[in-house]
């Protein structure tokens, strides 16, 4: 098979092991900087060229689409899909991830545990708001953060309330959620893919930091998840319609909550953790289900 690999720079970690690992399967692995992809988009023959050539003989397609360019980047997804080209991640489902409101509405709507979590858009809301997610202290995130940047951690009322004054002057779009005292600034990073975990590590923040992103210094460990844990993940990933998800989960007093369903998880951490080649099971996984014209839209929203 020739699966290409969507991805800003060949030299990341999980790029190089992706390639690597499809390689080893006998597959032939190009990397197109989707950035510099560009399309031709019309009813007869739609395609999508790179450095003044059209991308042909592609069976399957796997994105790693960075956050801050994920408009460019689904489209370019999406154009591959309208010329039958099979994603292990289609694009409405990374669209649908990567809106934190959407995919917590979304969770919600399915009954999968969630922290509290408040959104408003008057200033005068700021009191209620609190309220609802059970008071001091709070998460604050931006809806467009990721890995751990625009997360706020208000420990007083006072803190929480200039910190939603701040984002409102920025015009910025942000959630409250209920901090989860009793996970101890850890969590899980449970790896699914198609309709099974395959691995899992406990993260846990530096000293004082509440956040455990393993970008912001925080360490990783193997650990052995709950049957709850492990549908909680599976379900979570599947509600977004991704078939290979990162979804970090909280242990709180009521059971798991997810924090986050990410449709390019990054892989050095976990494997580095588990001893798992992680890669090679997404190449598996794809060699077992990349039809022609096979890209659909799965679930709803």
């Amino acid at each position: 098979m020739k699966i290409a690999i969507l991805s800003t720079n060949p030299n990341l970690y999980s790029t190089r092991r992706l390639v690597e690992a499809g390689i080893e399967r006998g597959h032939e692995m190009p990397v197109y900087n989707h950035k510099r992809c560009y399309m031709n988009i019309q009813s007869s023959s739609p395609s999508i060229h790179y450095n003044g050539e059209a991308i042909e003989g592609i069976d399957a397609i796997i994105p790693r689409i960075g956050a801050s360019i994920s408009f460019y980047g689904t489209a370019v997804v999406r154009q591959f899909e309208v010329m039958n080209v099979y994603s292990v991640n289609e694009s409405v489902a990374i669209t649908r991830s990567r809106d934190k409101l959407r995919a917590s509405q979304l969770l919600a709507r399915k009954g999968i545990g969630l922290p509290k979590t408040g959104f408003a858009n008057a200033p005068g809301d700021t009191d209620d708001l609190l309220d609802l997610v059970g008071g001091a202290p709070v998460v604050i995130k931006l809806l467009e953060g990721t890995q751990g940047v625009g997360v706020v951690l208000a420990e007083t009322r006072k803190a929480a309330e200039s910190v939603i004054e701040a984002f409102r002057g920025l015009k910025a779009n942000f959630m409250v959620q209920e901090f989860i005292k009793e996970a101890g600034g850890a969590d899980l990073r449970c790896l699914v893919v198609g309709d099974k975990v395959v691995a899992a590590m406990m993260r846990q923040g530096k000293e004082g930091e509440f956040r455990s992103n393993l970008h912001r210094g925080g360490s990783a460990k193997v650990v052995k998840i709950t049957p709850e844990e492990r549908k909680t993940a599976v379900r979570s990933a599947r509600v977004m319609g991704l078939n290979v998800a990162g979804v970090d989960l909280l242990r709180s007093a009521r059971g798991p909550v997810v924090m986050e369903v990410n449709s390019s998880p990054g892989l050095e951490g976990i494997e580095n953790a588990t001893q798992k080649n992680v890669a090679g099971m997404i190449i598996e996984f794809i060699e077992k289900n990349a039809r022609v014209g096979r890209t659909r839209t799965r679930g709803k929203g």
